[in-house]
């Protein structure tokens, strides 16, 4: 009895180990996930937006795509996903409203923004996530953080002093896009850790409740109905049809891996997946797509933000592992 009763804690311990590990396999792939679709993402909608111009008619489309999939979806049983209720939806309509703010403003950017200069500048998205933390009760950042995210700012700022392309408009939308990630990335952790929800029905909700919003928009902005006649005629180019069918795909996918990513990890993590995506998005944005003209201090810049994301995705990676492993020394003490 008394080997039995040693031997109990020790289980516990071995248990609680499991769980963290599977933990921790199933946080990493939604991360590796969510960075993959994100990079393809930007390089897609790029191509979209470079022979057709309507970026709000294009996120209108992939939302209609994932309402339909995830519906037909949930009909058939392939999805537990529940259906609307009135309730969750208004406490998911600021999630809805920011998303597609931020998603609207960042296609927008993309217009007068190079890849390399884009990527810098959503790399504020840390920065604005930390502060955002620190104003809704989440502590202070460490110093390694916090510097690592100043290096990455002052790139940015270097970068855009050598970008020949300079576009001011281009650039307030970009930046105005942060602000709207960084709130709907706070709110979709929240909606996932204080109200269970799962990531396929916090898209079915956001995807849903976008449509209402977005057709508003692209009527009084005036895109509709030209950019559908536009789009018809498009449509008859078969390579331009191929990359519009891998927009609301990657849409889809993209929507899906970020809010896992949110859920399974936290708000914080999947700011950091999209510093590290953005190393090899800054690289093949220089050779792919065009539209960069290179400069010195420039280069100097993305280099400086890049080393910046890279420096606060260690910090941010060596905080997170610290916790397990508290954990686990105090299931220890508690069992001596």
């Amino acid at each position: 009895m008394e080997v039995q009763a040693e031997m109990e804690p020790s289980s516990s311990v071995r248990t609680e180990g499991e769980t963290i590990t599977g933990l921790m396999d199933s946080s990493l792939v939604s991360a590796v996930s969510y960075g993959i679709a994100s990079m393809a993402m930007v390089f897609i909608n790029k191509a979209v937006i470079m022979q057709y111009p309507h970026s709000m008619t294009v996120l209108t489309l992939q939302q209609l795509a994932t309402s339909l999939l995830l519906h037909f979806g949930r009909r058939m049983g392939y999805t537990r996903a529940k259906g609307i209720d009135l309730a969750t939806a208004k406490k998911l309509l600021p999630v809805s409203i920011f998303y597609n703010a931020n998603v609207a403003f960042a296609l927008a950017s993309l217009k007068g923004v190079n890849i390399p200069m884009y990527i810098a500048i959503k790399r504020l998205t840390p920065l604005a996530v930390l502060i955002a933390g620190v104003l809704f009760g989440k502590g202070k950042p460490t110093t390694q953080v916090a510097l690592s995210v100043l290096l990455t700012a002052a790139g940015c700022v270097i970068a855009a002093l050598g970008d020949f392309s300079f576009d001011l408009f281009g650039y307030g939308l970009a930046l105005t896009s942060v602000f709207f990630q960084t709130m709907y990335l706070v709110l979709v952790e929240k909606s996932g850790a204080e109200d269970g929800l799962t990531s396929i029905e916090i898209m079915f909700y956001n995807s849903f409740l976008s449509l209402p919003f977005l057709s508003f928009l692209i009527i009084v902005t005036g895109e509709f109905p030209n950019s559908l006649s536009l789009l018809l005629a498009k449509c008859s180019y078969l390579p331009f049809l191929v990359i519009l069918i891998l927009s609301l795909v990657m849409g889809i996918v993209l929507n899906f891996t970020m809010f896992l990513c949110t859920i399974v990890n936290s708000a914080l993590t999947t700011t950091i997946v999209g510093v590290l995506k953005g190393v090899g998005s800054t690289t093949l944005g220089f050779v792919l797509l065009g539209g960069v003209k290179v400069h010195a201090l420039n280069v100097s810049g993305l280099v400086v933000n890049t080393a910046g994301g890279v420096w606060y995705s260690y910090a941010k990676y060596r905080q997170k592992k610290a916790k397990p492993a508290k954990l686990l020394s105090d299931l220890e003490a508690h069992k001596k």
